[in-house]
């Protein structure tokens, strides 16, 4: 999987001089099914090349753009390592492609920016969480989104608790209760240490932090943590086999109520507003809006576009049926200046839109 942060986000939402080609596809991770992967993306390149020499592209032009992602397809063993949806950009200057565990709807855009819609859910408008996952052998602090999960090092955490606290075989001594009440009061002392490597890394976040570790060590950590947003439910059992993904599958069942509230308030604020001139379902609108820092909150369909252009002169929308060199969709071009702009950003499906509607936003002001 590639990673992909907020920063290589808003390089990609930065405006390209020529032509920007984005491509999104499904991918299979494993078994037979993953040689339909090559053979997706070859279609989809052809089709992409037929649509380059629709806009007045030479075939030797063609050929030369599309030469990275030529390359990229015949490169067998990528194809065999997939996560559920490939997304590749392509610029005269640049080309980038991302393994994620999106599961994308094929689609092919040319514009003079990259389409970013489909990759919001993975960076924006997503809950952000941590799991300190606590072994005799071994600390972990994963920083999570809904897709994304990475081990972050910070210095001042003790990583071993048998060693940092000369304890061995403490598990069977706190079975047999041989010495449990001094080994419990060492346990405190190291996770002690633990929070107090924790608390500048930690400062002014709000994020929920979940504990995985053996039952019996939850009660004696959160006697030690000063951390206020420590979650009750925890990941119990010996987190020592478990991959960064398996903790974190494990973790966003937990999470995941934080996020749906996160969004379930953001509607109820739209709906609080609506009426009053801070919301509006109007594209025109909420496009010229996004675009001078108005939009606090964006709701867009993932799935869908709404094309067009916009007048950076004279703030003027004008709407238009269908994709031509030159428009763009006028959804995604909301979605990137609001993000741009500090707001949040949710791309859900259709039917999840406020008041059945093709776009919807809740203003600053």
């Amino acid at each position: 999987m590639n990673l992909l942060s907020r920063r290589e986000l808003k390089r990609l939402m930065e405006k390209k001089e020529g032509l920007c080609v984005s491509i999104y596809m499904p991918t299979h991770r494993i078994g037979a099914e993953t040689q339909q992967n090559q053979i997706r993306f070859k279609n989809l390149l052809r089709k992409t090349g037929e649509e380059l020499i629709q806009s007045e592209l030479r075939p030797q032009e063609v050929k030369e753009f599309l030469k990275p992602a030529q390359e990229l397809l015949a490169d067998v063993p990528f194809w065999q390592n997939q996560s559920d949806g490939l997304a590749v950009f392509i610029s005269p200057f640049s080309f980038n492609f991302f393994r994620l565990p999106v599961q994308f709807e094929e689609l092919v855009i040319i514009a003079e920016r990259f389409h970013i819609k489909p990759l919001i859910p993975v960076v924006s408008g997503d809950i952000e969480f941590y799991v300190i996952a606590i072994s005799q052998k071994n600390v972990r602090l994963l920083k999570c989104s809904r897709y994304l999960a990475n081990e972050v090092n910070i210095e001042g955490i003790p990583n071993n608790l048998v060693e940092a606290l000369n304890l061995d075989d403490f598990e069977k001594r706190l079975q047999l209760h041989t010495g449990a009440e001094d080994t419990k009061a060492k346990i405190l002392q190291y996770f002690q240490q633990v929070d107090k490597g924790l608390h500048e890394y930690f400062r002014n976040k709000k994020a929920p932090l979940i504990f995985a570790g053996v039952d019996y060590l939850f009660p004696i950590y959160k006697e030690a943590n000063t951390y206020l947003h420590l979650v009750e439910k925890f990941i119990p059992g010996n987190p020592e086999g478990l991959s960064i993904e398996d903790l974190h599958n494990q973790a966003w069942s937990i999470a995941k109520s934080f996020f749906e509230k996160e969004k379930s308030d953001a509607v109820e604020q739209y709906r609080q507003c609506s009426g009053t001139g801070l919301a509006s379902t109007a594209i025109k609108e909420i496009a010229q809006s996004s675009y001078n820092g108005r939009v606090g909150i964006l709701f867009v369909p993932a799935g869908l576009q709404q094309w067009g252009t916009f007048n950076y002169e004279t703030n003027e929308v004008i709407l238009e049926d269908k994709a031509t060199l030159g428009n763009e969709d006028l959804l995604d071009f909301a979605a990137i200046h609001t993000l741009s702009n500090g707001g949040t950003v949710y791309a859900v499906d259709s039917k999840e839109l406020p008041d059945n509607a093709s776009i919807a936003a809740v203003f600053r002001y």
